[in-house]
This record gives structure tokens, C-alpha cells and sequence, in this order.
């Protein structure tokens, strides 16, 4: 029976063409772990160093976001330094490109702040994430922002198509959404 589960699961990553996968609580330390796996993983599916870069940027910034913005906490919120959060990331390749994935639980009542976040990044031109990427830098960080407000523009600028995202109403749970979000590199 054991096996049979393992089994379900690993034809189900190798359809999806699935190369990493990690659900849990992710923190600095679990984040950098995952990094010298991505890194070793991408080293052996041959990604160019330009690729390397970019899916490992976006990485980051999901990353950073799961543990910034996750509702799901094992860790006080007064303990900033060593937030442990709950998430999921995937990273895949299909023909020529590669995928990252990341969901988390978030508070439904940011699922509008947020949306308004990412909706504008999805009709954007490369030249305008640029530019309001600078921008950002220029401006004060957003006040529902925990970092300097650059997150998903960084995804979108690494992405070679517009960010996918999605709301999903949590089970049992009105006041919580899972927040997933896709970038292709």
C-alpha cells in the first residue's frame, strides 16, 4: 500500500514534469536548502546561467512572499526574524521553458489588495514592469507590505509570459483563500 501511494503521487509529478516540489513551512533556513536543490536540479536539466538566474529570482520572491504573507504561521507574528509559514513551490520544465508554482493561505480579506497588485502586471508591456519597477525602488514601500514592495514585479519582470494567478476558497474556512501564483521562464 505504501508503495502504491509513492507511486500515485511520483506518475503524478512525472506527467506534470515536475523536477522539485516542497510543502511545509518554509523559513530562512528551509529556503536556503531549497536553493541549493533548485540549483543542482537545473545544473542537470541544462538550464543556461541567464535561466538559472531568473528562475532563481522568482524563487526568491515566492519564497519571501509564502513567508511574509502566508495566514498559516508556526511562529508569532512579533518573531519577524524567524517566521516559519505555511506554502507550497513546484518548480517544472515543459518543452522550452521552465515553471514555478507557489500557493499559500491568505487572509480573504486581502484577496482584493492583492489582486489589485498583480491584475495590472498582466497587461504590462516588459519596458513598463521595468519602469515601475524603478519607480518602486524610488518610492516608499506600500503599507500593507512587509519588504520594499518589488516582489511581484520582480516575478514579472523574470517572467517570459504574464503571471498567472488564482483565488481558491479554502475548505471549511470562510475566512481564508489559497493564493496561487505561476510564472513561466
Amino acid at each position: 500500500m505504501l508503495y502504491e501511494e509513492f507511486e500515485d503521487f511520483w506518475q503524478v509529478a512525472q506527467k506534470r514534469h515536475v523536477i522539485f516540489f516542497y510543502t511545509g513551512y518554509f523559513s530562512q533556513h528551509v529556503v536556503a536548502a531549497i536553493s541549493e536543490t533548485i540549483r543542482a536540479r537545473l545544473d542537470t536539466a541544462g538550464a543556461a546561467g541567464p535561466t538559472r538566474r531568473r528562475i532563481f529570482s522568482a524563487f526568491v520572491e515566492m519564497s519571501q512572499n509564502i513567508m511574509h504573507y502566508s495566514s498559516e504561521a508556526l511562529t508569532p507574528p512579533a518573531e519577524r526574524e524567524h517566521q516559519m509559514r505555511r506554502g507550497s513551490f513546484c518548480i517544472g520544465n515543459r518543452e522550452d521553458h521552465f515553471f514555478l508554482l507557489s500557493a499559500n493561505p491568505v487572509r480573504t480579506e486581502k484577496v482584493e489588495s492583492i489582486r489589485a497588485r498583480l491584475e495590472p502586471l498582466r497587461t504590462m508591456t516588459v519596458d513598463e514592469i521595468k519602469s515601475a519597477y524603478k519607480k518602486a525602488l524610488r518610492d516608499p514601500a506600500p503599507e500593507d507590505s512587509k519588504g520594499a514592495g518589488l516582489g511581484f514585479l520582480t516575478m514579472a519582470r523574470e517572467a517570459s509570459e504574464p503571471l498567472e494567478f488564482e483565488f481558491v476558497p479554502a475548505p471549511n474556512d470562510p475566512d481564508t483563500t489559497i493564493f496561487c501564483i505561476k510564472a513561466i521562464i
